[in-house]
């Protein structure tokens, strides 16, 4: 699971620390759907904010590794059963980014 460092991820913690969770992984993992509706989000968003409602640390910390590896994301944040994760778009739309506009 590769983490976001650097002097931006202090920045883009700050703005995920305003964001609800989009998606939420429970008991069923990581279903293709769970898969696209996180893929989608990335698409739209950029950033975003998961909760990962499995087990304890062990398995929320591999859950969060096969979901940034199938969707090409990276974990910038990981705090309890939040994960908040970065994909950055060639051509971010500035309606719908969270890193473009303001919150």
């Amino acid at each position: 699971m590769s983490k976001q460092t650097g002097p931006d991820s202090k920045q883009l913690r700050a703005i995920g620390h305003k964001l609800k969770p989009i998606v939420t992984v429970a008991g069923k993992g990581l279903s293709d759907n769970v898969i696209s509706e996180v893929d989608r989000a990335l698409h739209d968003h950029e950033l975003i904010k998961i909760k990962l409602a499995v087990g304890g640390r062990e398995a929320r910390s591999a859950v969060a590794e096969e979901l940034c590896e199938r969707t090409g994301a990276e974990v910038v944040q990981s705090i309890g059963n939040m994960v908040l994760v970065l994909r950055r778009s060639k051509q971010p739309d500035p309606r719908l980014s969270n890193l473009l506009r303001p919150l």
